[in-house]
């Protein structure tokens, strides 16, 4: 009776948090709307939005801003997914695509491309993302192959710490591909290793979305399986989980999530290490609640980082990633101080 009552408050309790994730974003999605080098007035925006509005008006909004907004929420989505299914299938919380060097592998695949071809918008929209899920997949498996021992699988321990290393590595490879680039490709490289999201329009959109329309709900479903998959290998398997199997059909999707994302977005890190960690704090760490809490959270986060980077020093813009970066990396220094107190 005490159980069932807990669960019932439970997820009462997640479906207020995420009614009012819903909330805050289509009310970021509202001020970003607004806000711009050129402002436009609540009234223009809702007028223009509903067809009215001048020519100059409807080319800001529909061309320029919302294919914008619409990305940046994706992204955060995809990302945030990506890292919550990482911290469960390795049961560490320090989990991040982006600090286990799936973005950096997904990026120089992207980056390698850049340098063979004149222009940076030459591939086709829709070849991106799978070009960046190709170097996602290498690096994610390079990270699996090296973590894997015979007749004990492979060590969430090992995973993370092969991850760092092989991140490191790859950092090395760019930092050598950016030395040949030409000033113009050097330009637009710094800028989407910062995090620029650059695929800001209707295309980009299209190209990213079966992604993540795809694989964040499968991701949903298998959340029961990452519930049994945190008690540990020896319980879940007793539990009749077909661990390895299940492990490596989560990492797939966390690496294909991360490398479409990082296609259009940059060098984007820790969404996947705060919105999981902010949804566990309102909604409890059960994956059936935690997942689209991360979700909602990644989109609110991204969304509010491109719009201070947009706005705060115009005309200038900062890169989202690096907005990302003032609140991640303080995040994650203490984070990593509370897991050596334990």
């Amino acid at each position: 009776m005490v159980e069932s009552a807990r669960n019932l408050w439970q997820k009462s309790r997640g479906f207020t948090v995420i009614i009012s994730l819903v909330l805050l974003i289509v009310l970021v999605l509202l001020i970003s709307m607004n806000t711009g080098f050129i402002r436009l007035t609540p009234l223009e925006v809702i007028r223009t939005f509903f067809g009215g509005g001048t020519d100059k008006q409807h080319l800001i909004l529909f061309d320029f801003r919302l294919p914008r907004i619409v990305i940046s929420i994706l992204i955060g989505m995809g990302l945030a997914v990506s890292g919550c299914i990482l911290q469960g299938i390795t049961r560490n919380g320090l989990s991040d695509p982006g600090i286990l060097g799936i973005n950096a592998g997904a990026g120089l695949a992207v980056l390698t491309y850049i340098m063979y071809f004149p222009t940076t918008i030459s591939a086709p929209v829709f070849f991106l993302p799978m070009l960046a899920f190709v170097g996602a997949s290498g690096t994610a498996s390079l990270i699996y192959m090296l973590s894997f021992k015979k007749n004990e699988g492979a060590s969430p321990i090992r995973l993370i710490l092969n991850g760092i290393g092989i991140a490191a590595a790859i950092s090395a490879a760019t930092v050598a591909i950016t030395l040949r680039l030409s000033p113009e490709k050097f330009q637009f490289v710094e800028r989407w290793n910062a995090g620029a999201i650059w695929g800001t329009n209707w295309k980009f959109v299209l190209a990213l979305l079966p992604w993540i329309l795809i694989l964040i709900p499968y991701s949903f479903y298998k959340s029961r399986t990452l519930d049994v998959l945190n008690l540990g290998e020896q319980l879940a398997a007793g539990l009749g989980a077909k661990v390895e199997g299940e492990r490596l059909r989560l990492l797939a999707v966390a690496v294909a999530l991360a490398g479409a994302c990082v296609a259009v977005s940059g060098g984007i890190s820790f969404v996947g290490l705060i919105a999981p960690h902010l949804a566990r704090r309102l909604v409890g760490s059960k994956h059936q609640i935690l997942l689209p809490t991360s979700a909602l959270a990644g989109g609110l986060l991204v969304i509010i980082s491109d719009t201070i980077g947009r706005v705060a020093f115009q005309p200038s813009e900062i890169p989202t990633g690096l907005v990302i970066a003032v609140i991640g990396a303080p995040y994650f220094l203490y984070l990593l101080a509370r897991s050596k107190e334990k």
